[in-house]
């Protein structure tokens, strides 16, 4: 990244807003109701969390540079101008205490869309100097080596090498002409390789060929997360061209909230132009697996289960109803949190703040919500559809004393209960 300074931040402030955000500014009737709808003011009460003052170093740029108002205002001397101490002040709130959960822009009366507008206000941020030391380190890991957790190709090689020498199945590197390319996040590799395994198993049942590549199977994109046009693109681009050049048909986003809105919502904007291939997340290719036909499974999972839905996978990509179908194949007591699909809270971690120190206290804090949602179910399990959930979710579960509750993922569950039939074939 290049030297941060306030005058680059202030000029990328000004640059960030565009039509929407400027309307956005215009039409918000200071309602609160965002408040209401951010886990992180519910569990503290503290105003200082409502979503849409989250923006106001954004909106005193707005008014001053782009208001007639607001000009008048700053000539006579009755308008401060942004400091870089205020901006300073409001990096907590932020990468902190935003998620990018989008449930505040699901509330607002007006429509406004608050999540695209903290979005754009985090180039700002970056171009300052205001981000956190946790996502500098890991958007600088990502561009140089791949991973944002450093995760490199020889890492990856010994999983597969591992998982080959233990079971019948086998893992395709670089393969062209084939129907996926399965990107991965760093936390499946090194925290769930069990997912690696199971796609494997699915994609034999299921006849479809596949692979991995080794110039981009990393699925994450720090750059969306701590809010870097540059960044974001230069990882979009290393799968798309990996894509491009070994001809896949379908690029399939692994159980990762965010990646997700990376390469399927944001990639084609990123790029300027559309993809040559599909994108979609791995539960909407098991559901169209499901449809077809091709996903045979047999038996049911043991114990009262529940569903955590992943913010950007819901509320941000429309996925609803692919899990509770896959959910229903192979569990019977499967029971729905309160405020389930596109109304779930997130839990807390999205959106670069795991990757936040800084964030902890007041990220388990805001667990809390979490807690109270599932504890009334007394489930045996619960299952979700992200990496990034699923470690919040223990070490949320660890800090309530709820640890003996197991959290899974769906692919993986999915997977356990494959009719097996003969002459099933890597």
């Amino acid at each position: 990244m290049s030297a941060a300074s306030f005058e680059r931040g202030y000029n990328a402030l000004k640059a960030q807003i565009d039509a929407p955000i400027a309307s956005y500014f215009q039409s918000c009737v200071h309602c609160g109701i965002c408040a209401s709808a951010c886990l992180f003011y519910e569990e503290t009460k503290d105003p200082k969390y409502t979503p849409i003052h989250k923006l106001e170093p954004m909106r005193k740029v707005w008014e001053q540079e782009y208001t007639l108002w607001g000009r008048l205002m700053s000539a006579v001397g009755l308008r401060k101008k942004l400091t870089d101490d205020e901006l300073a002040e409001w990096q907590e709130l932020i990468y902190n205490s935003c998620t990018l959960c989008g449930r505040c822009s699901l509330v607002c009366p007006v429509g406004n869309d608050i999540v695209y507008m903290v979005r754009r206000i985090r180039e700002g941020m970056v171009a300052a100097g205001h981000a956190p030391e946790g996502l500098i380190g890991a958007s600088k890991r990502a561009v140089t080596i791949g991973s944002p957790m450093g995760v490199r190709l020889p890492a990856l090689e010994a999983q597969i090498k591992r998982l080959e020498k233990s079971t019948d199945l086998k893992i395709n590197m670089d393969k062209s002409d084939v129907d996926y390319l399965v990107l991965l996040s760093s936390m499946e590799i090194m925290n769930f390789p069990e997912y690696l395994e199971a796609i494997a198993r699915i994609m034999r049942h299921a006849g479809k060929s596949w692979t991995l590549s080794s110039k981009a199977f990393e699925a994450t994109n720090s750059g969306i997360q701590i809010g870097s046009f540059d960044i974001a693109k230069e990882l979009v681009s290393r799968v798309v061209n990996a894509a491009e050049e070994l001809r896949v048909k379908t690029v399939i986003s692994p159980e990762c909230g965010h990646a997700y809105t990376a390469i399927r919502w944001e990639g084609p904007n990123l790029m300027g132009r559309p993809f040559k291939f599909k994108v979609q997340h791995i539960l909407e290719v098991l559901d169209d697996l499901r449809e077809q036909g091709l996903l045979k499974t047999e038996g049911f999972a043991e114990g009262r289960m529940t569903f955590h839905d992943p913010c950007q996978l819901v509320r941000r990509g429309g996925v609803e109803e692919p899990p509770r179908r896959l959910m229903n194949m192979v569990v019977k007591d499967f029971v729905e949190m309160p405020d389930a699909g596109k109304w779930n809270w997130c839990c807390g971690g999205g959106g670069g703040v795991s990757s936040n120190e800084d964030a902890e206290e007041l990220r388990t804090k805001a667990f809390k919500i979490k807690v109270d949602q599932i504890k009334p179910l007394k489930v045996d399990k619960l299952v979700t559809a992200c990496a990034n959930c699923r470690i919040i979710f223990e070490e949320g579960l660890e800090a309530y004393q709820m640890e003996d509750l197991p959290v899974i993922g769906l692919t993986e569950m999915l997977a356990e209960h494959l009719v097996e039939t003969k002459g099933e074939s890597a």
